[in-house]
Protein backbone atom coordinates (compact mmCIF):
# COMPACT_ATOMS: atom_id res chain seq x y z
CA UNK A 1 0.00 0.00 0.00
CA UNK A 2 2.63 2.49 1.03
CA UNK A 3 4.50 1.60 -1.96
CA UNK A 4 1.28 2.41 -4.11
CA UNK A 5 1.02 5.59 -2.68
CA UNK A 6 4.46 6.78 -2.82
CA UNK A 7 4.14 6.37 -6.91
CA UNK A 8 0.85 8.41 -6.87
CA UNK A 9 2.52 10.67 -5.51
CA UNK A 10 5.46 10.87 -8.00
CA UNK A 11 2.80 10.37 -10.66
CA UNK A 12 1.23 13.53 -9.34
CA UNK A 13 4.52 15.41 -8.86
CA UNK A 14 5.44 14.76 -12.33
CA UNK A 15 1.96 16.11 -13.59
CA UNK A 16 2.32 19.50 -11.45
CA UNK A 17 6.07 19.74 -12.65
CA UNK A 18 5.32 19.17 -16.02
CA UNK A 19 2.45 21.96 -15.65
CA UNK A 20 4.45 24.29 -14.31
CA UNK A 21 6.98 23.90 -17.06
CA UNK A 22 4.17 24.56 -19.92
CA UNK A 23 3.00 27.41 -18.16
CA UNK A 24 6.23 28.63 -17.65
CA UNK A 25 6.51 27.89 -21.76
CA UNK A 26 3.73 30.37 -22.75
CA UNK A 27 5.32 33.16 -20.44
CA UNK A 28 8.26 32.82 -21.76
CA UNK A 29 6.46 32.49 -25.98
CA UNK A 30 4.21 35.40 -25.13
CA UNK A 31 6.66 37.77 -23.77
CA UNK A 32 8.96 37.18 -26.17
CA UNK A 33 6.71 39.06 -28.54
CA UNK A 34 4.89 42.85 -28.91
CA UNK A 35 2.69 44.19 -30.82
CA UNK A 36 2.76 47.17 -32.01
CA UNK A 37 -0.33 48.90 -33.48
CA UNK A 38 -0.82 51.51 -36.44
CA UNK A 39 -0.28 54.97 -35.22
CA UNK A 40 3.05 53.65 -33.47
CA UNK A 41 6.69 53.35 -33.59
CA UNK A 42 8.70 50.95 -31.11
CA UNK A 43 11.60 51.13 -29.68
CA UNK A 44 14.02 47.94 -28.77
CA UNK A 45 14.76 48.46 -25.40
CA UNK A 46 18.14 46.68 -23.80
CA UNK A 47 19.26 47.15 -20.02
CA UNK A 48 17.92 50.37 -19.94
CA UNK A 49 19.57 51.24 -23.38
CA UNK A 50 17.76 52.02 -26.94
CA UNK A 51 19.08 49.40 -29.03
CA UNK A 52 16.86 49.66 -32.09
CA UNK A 53 14.24 52.44 -32.82
CA UNK A 54 12.86 51.43 -36.17
CA UNK A 55 10.05 48.70 -35.06
CA UNK A 56 7.09 49.28 -37.12
CA UNK A 57 3.47 48.13 -37.07
CA UNK A 58 2.62 44.35 -36.35
CA UNK A 59 4.57 41.55 -34.13
CA UNK A 60 7.97 42.18 -33.17
CA UNK A 61 10.46 40.27 -31.20
CA UNK A 62 12.17 40.56 -27.79
CA UNK A 63 14.17 39.07 -25.39
CA UNK A 64 12.28 37.57 -22.65
CA UNK A 65 13.39 39.45 -19.46
CA UNK A 66 16.40 41.19 -21.12
CA UNK A 67 14.55 43.64 -23.36
CA UNK A 68 11.27 45.49 -23.81
CA UNK A 69 9.63 47.50 -26.78
CA UNK A 70 8.36 50.74 -25.38
CA UNK A 71 5.86 52.19 -28.10
CA UNK A 72 5.41 55.92 -28.74
CA UNK A 73 2.44 57.47 -29.96
CA UNK A 74 3.19 59.40 -33.16
CA UNK A 75 -0.35 59.86 -34.64
CA UNK A 76 -2.11 63.45 -33.84
CA UNK A 77 -3.12 64.09 -30.61
CA UNK A 78 -4.60 67.12 -28.60
CA UNK A 79 -3.84 68.90 -25.06
CA UNK A 80 -6.03 71.39 -24.06
CA UNK A 81 -5.12 74.00 -21.38
CA UNK A 82 -6.45 77.21 -19.03
CA UNK A 83 -3.52 79.89 -19.39
CA UNK A 84 -3.99 82.97 -17.38
CA UNK A 85 -1.86 85.66 -18.91
CA UNK A 86 -1.35 89.31 -19.06
CA UNK A 87 -1.82 91.96 -22.19
CA UNK A 88 0.64 94.73 -23.55
CA UNK A 89 -2.07 97.08 -21.55
CA UNK A 90 -1.96 95.07 -18.79
CA UNK A 91 -5.17 93.96 -18.43
CA UNK A 92 -5.55 90.32 -17.00
CA UNK A 93 -7.06 87.51 -19.46
CA UNK A 94 -7.72 84.00 -18.99
CA UNK A 95 -7.58 81.86 -22.14
CA UNK A 96 -8.43 78.02 -22.78
CA UNK A 97 -6.39 75.93 -26.05
CA UNK A 98 -6.57 73.50 -27.67
CA UNK A 99 -3.57 72.12 -29.73
CA UNK A 100 -3.47 69.41 -32.01
CA UNK A 101 0.20 68.10 -32.29
CA UNK A 102 2.60 64.73 -33.23
CA UNK A 103 5.81 63.10 -32.63
CA UNK A 104 7.51 62.41 -35.88
CA UNK A 105 8.62 58.82 -36.12
CA UNK A 106 12.28 59.68 -37.09
CA UNK A 107 12.79 62.07 -33.11
CA UNK A 108 10.89 59.42 -30.94
CA UNK A 109 13.80 57.80 -30.23
CA UNK A 110 15.56 61.03 -29.18
CA UNK A 111 12.54 62.32 -27.66
CA UNK A 112 12.15 59.11 -25.34
CA UNK A 113 16.19 59.40 -24.57
CA UNK A 114 16.03 62.92 -23.70
CA UNK A 115 12.78 63.39 -22.43
CA UNK A 116 11.33 60.14 -21.36
CA UNK A 117 7.60 59.30 -21.64
CA UNK A 118 6.13 62.26 -20.43
CA UNK A 119 6.88 64.60 -22.75
CA UNK A 120 3.96 65.87 -22.36
CA UNK A 121 3.98 67.13 -18.75
CA UNK A 122 7.71 67.74 -19.19
CA UNK A 123 8.01 69.82 -22.66
CA UNK A 124 5.30 70.07 -24.59
CA UNK A 125 2.90 71.96 -21.10
CA UNK A 126 5.24 74.58 -20.09
CA UNK A 127 6.23 75.69 -24.11
CA UNK A 128 2.39 76.12 -24.80
CA UNK A 129 1.91 78.17 -21.66
CA UNK A 130 5.16 80.30 -21.82
CA UNK A 131 3.94 80.96 -25.80
CA UNK A 132 0.96 82.02 -25.02
CA UNK A 133 1.87 84.26 -21.96
CA UNK A 134 5.00 85.91 -24.68
CA UNK A 135 2.26 86.34 -27.47
CA UNK A 136 -0.70 87.69 -25.45
CA UNK A 137 1.99 90.46 -23.94
CA UNK A 138 2.40 91.82 -28.04
CA UNK A 139 -1.29 92.97 -28.26
CA UNK A 140 -3.40 95.62 -26.15
CA UNK A 141 -6.71 93.87 -24.98
CA UNK A 142 -8.74 95.67 -27.67
CA UNK A 143 -6.49 94.10 -30.90
CA UNK A 144 -6.68 90.70 -29.44
CA UNK A 145 -10.36 90.49 -29.18
CA UNK A 146 -10.24 92.32 -33.07
CA UNK A 147 -7.35 89.69 -33.88
CA UNK A 148 -8.08 86.64 -33.15
CA UNK A 149 -6.50 84.67 -35.64
CA UNK A 150 -3.34 86.69 -35.65
CA UNK A 151 -2.95 86.29 -32.64
CA UNK A 152 -3.75 82.45 -32.97
CA UNK A 153 -1.03 82.26 -35.72
CA UNK A 154 1.65 83.95 -33.08
CA UNK A 155 0.95 81.39 -30.42
CA UNK A 156 1.61 78.53 -32.72
CA UNK A 157 4.39 79.98 -34.12
CA UNK A 158 6.00 80.66 -30.79
CA UNK A 159 4.71 76.28 -29.28
CA UNK A 160 6.92 75.47 -32.89
CA UNK A 161 9.62 77.09 -32.32
CA UNK A 162 10.17 75.32 -28.66
CA UNK A 163 9.69 71.94 -29.24
CA UNK A 164 10.43 71.14 -33.14
CA UNK A 165 13.81 70.11 -31.61
CA UNK A 166 11.93 67.48 -30.02
CA UNK A 167 10.49 66.12 -33.19
CA UNK A 168 7.16 67.49 -32.07
CA UNK A 169 5.64 68.93 -34.47
CA UNK A 170 1.91 71.37 -33.99
CA UNK A 171 -0.41 70.91 -36.27
CA UNK A 172 -2.89 73.39 -35.34
CA UNK A 173 -3.62 75.77 -32.20
CA UNK A 174 -7.09 77.49 -31.36
CA UNK A 175 -8.11 80.26 -28.92
CA UNK A 176 -11.01 77.92 -28.21
CA UNK A 177 -12.38 80.70 -25.16
CA UNK A 178 -10.98 84.58 -24.20
CA UNK A 179 -12.40 85.89 -20.69
CA UNK A 180 -11.06 89.11 -19.63
CA UNK A 181 -11.58 90.23 -15.85
CA UNK A 182 -14.80 91.59 -15.15
CA UNK A 183 -13.74 95.38 -14.82
CA UNK A 184 -12.30 95.38 -18.15
CA UNK A 185 -15.59 93.44 -19.49
CA UNK A 186 -17.85 95.72 -17.88
CA UNK A 187 -16.12 98.86 -19.08
CA UNK A 188 -16.07 97.48 -22.28
CA UNK A 189 -20.04 97.28 -22.41
CA UNK A 190 -20.15 100.71 -21.09
CA UNK A 191 -18.50 102.24 -24.14
CA UNK A 192 -20.21 100.00 -26.58
CA UNK A 193 -23.30 101.29 -24.56
CA UNK A 194 -21.91 104.88 -25.09
CA UNK A 195 -21.08 104.26 -28.96
CA UNK A 196 -24.49 103.01 -29.43
CA UNK A 197 -26.30 106.11 -27.86
CA UNK A 198 -23.82 108.25 -29.90
CA UNK A 199 -24.41 106.03 -33.20
CA UNK A 200 -28.37 106.56 -32.29
CA UNK A 201 -28.07 110.34 -31.50
CA UNK A 202 -26.59 110.80 -34.97
CA UNK A 203 -29.24 109.29 -36.77
CA UNK A 204 -31.78 111.17 -35.02
CA UNK A 205 -29.81 114.57 -35.64
CA UNK A 206 -29.62 113.08 -39.70
CA UNK A 207 -32.80 112.28 -39.47
CA UNK A 208 -33.86 115.84 -38.42
CA UNK A 209 -31.92 117.40 -41.33
CA UNK A 210 -33.57 115.46 -43.78
CA UNK A 211 -37.00 116.50 -42.50
CA UNK A 212 -36.24 120.15 -42.55
CA UNK A 213 -34.62 119.79 -45.57
CA UNK A 214 -37.96 118.62 -46.91
CA UNK A 215 -40.00 121.11 -45.45
CA UNK A 216 -37.83 123.73 -46.84
CA UNK A 217 -38.09 121.87 -50.44
CA UNK A 218 -41.82 121.91 -49.76
CA UNK A 219 -42.14 125.72 -48.98
CA UNK A 220 -40.23 126.59 -51.32
CA UNK A 221 -41.99 125.04 -53.97
CA UNK A 222 -45.43 126.79 -52.76
CA UNK A 223 -43.67 130.11 -52.76
CA UNK A 224 -42.73 129.87 -56.51
CA UNK A 225 -46.20 128.05 -57.34
CA UNK A 226 -47.92 130.99 -55.62
CA UNK A 227 -45.85 133.14 -57.68
CA UNK A 228 -46.73 132.28 -60.79
CA UNK A 229 -50.42 131.99 -59.64
CA UNK A 230 -50.38 135.71 -59.15
CA UNK A 231 -48.63 136.44 -62.67
CA UNK A 232 -51.18 134.55 -64.41
CA UNK A 233 -54.31 135.41 -62.46
CA UNK A 234 -54.79 139.02 -63.84
CA UNK A 235 -57.89 141.63 -62.95
CA UNK A 236 -60.01 140.73 -65.95
CA UNK A 237 -59.72 137.01 -65.21
CA UNK A 238 -60.80 136.89 -61.55
CA UNK A 239 -63.65 139.15 -62.73
CA UNK A 240 -64.61 136.91 -65.35
CA UNK A 241 -64.40 133.83 -63.07
CA UNK A 242 -66.28 135.42 -60.28
CA UNK A 243 -68.88 136.14 -63.16
CA UNK A 244 -68.99 133.00 -64.23
CA UNK A 245 -69.27 131.05 -60.27
CA UNK A 246 -71.93 134.50 -60.04
CA UNK A 247 -75.93 132.54 -59.16
CA UNK A 248 -77.32 135.80 -60.08
CA UNK A 249 -78.62 136.87 -56.11
CA UNK A 250 -77.26 140.28 -55.12
CA UNK A 251 -76.44 140.95 -51.53
CA UNK A 252 -79.63 141.85 -49.43
CA UNK A 253 -77.69 144.97 -47.84
CA UNK A 254 -74.88 146.49 -48.99
CA UNK A 255 -73.06 149.76 -47.77
CA UNK A 256 -72.13 151.76 -50.25
CA UNK A 257 -74.52 153.91 -53.28
CA UNK A 258 -73.05 152.21 -56.52
CA UNK A 259 -74.09 148.04 -56.06
CA UNK A 260 -72.55 147.18 -59.36
CA UNK A 261 -69.14 148.95 -58.50
CA UNK A 262 -68.91 145.17 -57.07
CA UNK A 263 -68.40 144.43 -60.68
CA UNK A 264 -66.13 146.74 -61.85
CA UNK A 265 -69.04 147.15 -64.85
CA UNK A 266 -68.57 151.32 -64.79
Amino acid sequence: MMNDFDEIIKKYKKIIIGVIIGILALILLFSGFKTIKSGEVGLRIRFGKIVDSSLTEGINFKIPFIEKIQKVNIKVQKSELDVESSTKDMQLINTAVAVNYKVTSNKASELYRTVGQDYVETILNPAIKESIKSSIAQYNAEEITVNRAQVSVSCLNAIQDKVSKYGIIIEDFNLTNIEFSAEYTKAIEEKQVAQQQVETAKQKLEKSKIEAEQKKVVAEGEAEANKVLEKTLTKDILTQQFIEKWNGSLPTTYAGDDILGIFNLK
